[in-house]
């Protein structure tokens, strides 16, 4: 059995449907700060109602259930917030961790699979990036995760944990099926944003800056779909309990799009003029932040299969656009 904790946000939700359609008994443990009931829809996946830190509940989870592993999602963020509010995140992103990780080595539970982040590398030096580049992350957020990758290192020493520290890049897409999709409340990333400027739940979609040293002079980033992260969660979870040795690497396509294309794509496949309005950079933003994906496929034998960013808005809108308009019942 996996324990996934925040099974019930956004990449949660698609991993757990990704273990559950692969054999895996899957239990969830979330405390709906963020997560959604609705995001569970398979029939046999219980859902705890509960908090990474309550080591009482854990305990009597670890009692209860022999895990063969631990995919830890719960987390702050935001990005902007972090810097706002930083104790919030180091509790919840960092310290909270600990007590999970505790009850682990407590339990003999020694595979461990990590949600980290691109943000942990900072201002990039050099591109793509490779998880040898430097980790110099600007703010608490991309901080707070670093913290957790190298206290792992330091439980592999002390216990016999083995890690897969996977670093996202920009997650995107919903469920093909289109039974589960993003819903963060409050919308940040850049794909929900423009497509929700045209259902009418926003007005417009502010791009920041437009002199940056790109060919369009908007930021790139690497999009990739929600449902090859999940494979990628599946697929380290195979390779810890199978033995496998710690790692750590990045979930990207290593395809580069601009923020205009996503805006001139979008407006293509929904047949709607985007409502866009310019303004200045924002502080911190990189022109360009591109994966090397080429570690995962070497370690772990998986790469995404959807690196058409078209494709991805399509399901995304696919989602928004739906009954349910992007919101889950709560």
């Amino acid at each position: 059995m996996i324990l996934v904790t925040g099974g019930a946000g956004y990449i949660g939700s698609h991993t757990v449907r990704k273990l559950y359609g692969e054999g895996y008994q899957v239990l969830v443990l979330d405390n709906l700060c963020y997560g959604h009931r609705d995001a569970i829809v398979d029939p046999d996946v219980e859902l705890v109602v509960g908090a990474v830190g309550d080591r009482d509940l854990l305990v009597d989870l670890f009692k209860k259930h022999n895990f063969d592993a631990v995919i830890h999602f719960a987390a702050f963020t935001y990005v902007g917030e972090s810097v706002t509010s930083p104790l919030k995140y180091y509790r919840n992103n960092t310290a909270e961790p600990l007590i999970l990780l505790e009850v682990m080595e407590e339990f003999g539970c020694k595979s461990f699979v990590f949600s980290s982040t691109c943000a942990t590398y900072g201002e990039p030096q050099k591109l793509p990036l490779t998880e040898d580049h430097p980790q110099n992350p600007i703010n608490p957020y991309g901080k707070s995760k670093l913290m957790v990758e190298w206290i792992l290192k330091d439980c592999e020493v002390a216990f016999g944990l083995k890690s897969a520290a996977l670093r996202y890049f920009n997650a995107s897409g919903s469920s093909l099926d289109g039974k589960i999709g993003e819903d963060h409340d409050p919308e940040a990333h850049l794909i929900p944003l423009v497509l929700m400027s045209l259902t009418g739940e926003l007005e417009k979609i502010t791009v920041f800056g437009t002199d940056y040293s790109t060919p369009d002079g908007t930021c790139i980033r690497d999009y990739i779909h929600v449902a090859d992260l999940a494979g990628a969660h599946l697929a380290a979870v195979n390779h810890l309990i199978n033995g496998g040795e710690s790692l750590q690497c990045n979930l990207g396509t290593g395809v580069g799009v601009s923020v205009k294309e996503i805006i001139d794509i979008s407006e293509e496949v929904t047949g709607k003029k985007v409502p866009v309005v310019y303004g200045d950079r924002r502080p911190g933003d990189p022109a360009r932040l591109v994966a090397d994906p080429r570690m995962a496929k070497d370690l772990l034998g998986w790469e995404a299969e959807q690196k058409d960013v078209k494709a991805m808005i399509e399901s995304a809108w696919k989602w928004l656009s739906g009954p349910r308009k992007g919101r889950f019942d709560e």
